[in-house]
């Protein structure tokens, strides 16, 4: 894994980078500086402008506004020297299912100029790291989903680039395997290279990046370490799980006297949560619901997580992007 990397100050740059398509921007306004040797999670929904945004930033899409560089390239002047620097595992797979697993990763070993033998090397090492090593063999086509996930993942890394851009990489792979592509990713990123990462797994974001950028409707609405943003919440949450969908309502109506803000909901899960003030027992949360008649299965407190970013941007209502973000 060794010897590969580039280091410069950012490995990835944005300033003022914008798309439009007809009226609609699908993003504005936003500025990036990804350090070398840093991994950046970009969050947000279907529709933040995430896949936007990594288009851009691998030439496969001119921005209508500002610029952006990538390993110090600009990424519309030196397109093509950008692309020769760059790994990109999009949302779909890429591999070619009338190959074996094997002959997929030495293609592209040999596409990037590898000499065959460190080509074949790479190839072997990433299919016994991803759990591929007994498939190798095997016409990509029979994969299954999952497989071919981390076969293209494979595929993305065979070169060693300098800068990585995964596009939501562990969607559709098992415990096992996610937890084997998250300690190859900081493998990587310990030598040096530079990571952007979207994902909706906030779990992934929160072991791997060193920052995040969250987006919604395509502009930059909060943005630092895990940890900042967890503590730019607030406090503590109380997540009381109901009974009933109908009780959601009087669930968050109970817990709104000891909230420091809006308590939120999640209809699917029947869970109503809420920051709680500093101080506030938890008995005293537990006797409200039932003074109220809320009819729950689990009341309990745990520390901020950044499913509560998310919350708290969806909760914030008209709360303009810049004043979450402050």
């Amino acid at each position: 894994m060794h010897g590969y990397y580039i280091h410069r100050t950012n490995g990835i740059e944005a300033d003022g980078l914008g798309k439009r398509f007809g009226d609609l921007w699908a993003l504005r306004d936003v500025d990036l500086a990804v350090p070398a040797g840093s991994v950046l999670g970009l969050l947000g929904h279907n529709g933040a402008g995430k896949t936007t945004a990594v288009r851009i930033l691998t030439t496969l899409a001119l921005p209508t506004t500002g610029s952006a560089r990538v390993d110090g390239l600009d990424v519309v002047a030196d397109a093509a020297r950008v692309r020769a620097r760059i790994g990109l595992a999009a949302q779909a797979a890429t591999v070619d299912g009338l190959l074996s697993a094997r002959a997929n990763l030495e293609l592209v070993g040999r596409l990037h100029h590898l000499p065959r033998a460190v080509a074949r090397q790479r190839a072997g090492e990433l299919l016994e790291r991803l759990g591929l090593g007994a498939v190798a063999d095997r016409l990509a086509k029979t994969f299954s989903g999952g497989m071919r996930r981390r076969l293209d993942l494979a595929a993305t890394l065979v070169a060693a680039p300098p800068v990585l851009f995964l596009d939501e990489p562990t969607t559709g792979l098992d415990p096992q395997s996610r937890n084997e592509l998250w300690a190859l990713v900081r493998e990587l990123v310990r030598d040096g290279a530079t990571l952007l990462l979207t994902t909706q797994y906030l779990e992934e974001a929160d072991r791997l990046a060193d920052d995040i950028v969250v987006l919604a409707d395509g502009r930059i609405a909060a943005a630092g370490s895990p940890a900042e943003l967890k503590a730019r919440i607030g406090g503590e949450r109380v997540d009381v799980t109901v009974a009933a969908h109908d009780a959601l309502e009087a669930g968050a109506a109970a817990l709104a006297p000891f909230a420091d803000g809006a308590p939120a909901s999640d209809s699917e899960a029947l869970v109503v949560t809420a920051p709680m003030r500093a101080g506030t027992p938890l008995l005293a949360v537990v006797r409200a619901l039932d003074a109220a008649g809320v009819a729950v299965t689990d009341v309990q407190r745990r520390e901020p997580t950044l499913d509560d970013v998310f919350l708290t941007l969806t909760t914030a209502g008209a709360q303009a992007p810049e004043e979450i973000a402050a």
